[in-house]
């Protein structure tokens, strides 16, 4: 999926106002990913995404963090300024847009990396 068509997707899921708010929002949502999940796991998902927002998942660390659904939401509240209601919103928009964007398979390594609840985030059910 190429960036435009990507952050066209956020933008109407998310129903924000600009493209940069949705890529705002998508830096923020795929950082806080980024944290969560292995480096290889953030490599391979990287290069089913379009640059900029690939380099959003490059981060230089060790392990992945462990916190659950509620800390997932919180980060990302702190990346966007947002309530963390407003941010189970904006990780839905990102998410469920990565998950039409990659392959099936990328989607299924990424939830075994996850808190089981994260699976509402791209769109499925548990």
């Amino acid at each position: 999926m190429k960036l435009e068509e990507f952050l066209n997707e956020v933008r109407d899921r998310g129903e924000y106002r600009s493209r940069d708010e949705a890529e705002h929002v998508s830096t923020a949502v795929l950082w806080v990913l980024a944290t969560r999940i292995t480096s290889e796991e953030a490599d391979r998902l990287a290069a089913q995404l379009p640059p900029p927002l690939n380099e959003a998942l490059h981060l230089e660390r060790g392990h992945p963090e462990s916190f659950g659904f509620e800390e997932f939401l919180w980060r990302v509240a702190e990346q966007t300024g947002a309530r963390p209601r407003t941010a189970e919103w904006d990780a839905c928009a990102v998410l469920s847009t990565v998950a039409d964007a990659v392959t099936g398979g990328q989607v299924d390594h990424l939830l075994a990396q996850l808190p089981t609840r994260c699976t509402e985030l791209f769109g499925r059910t548990v």
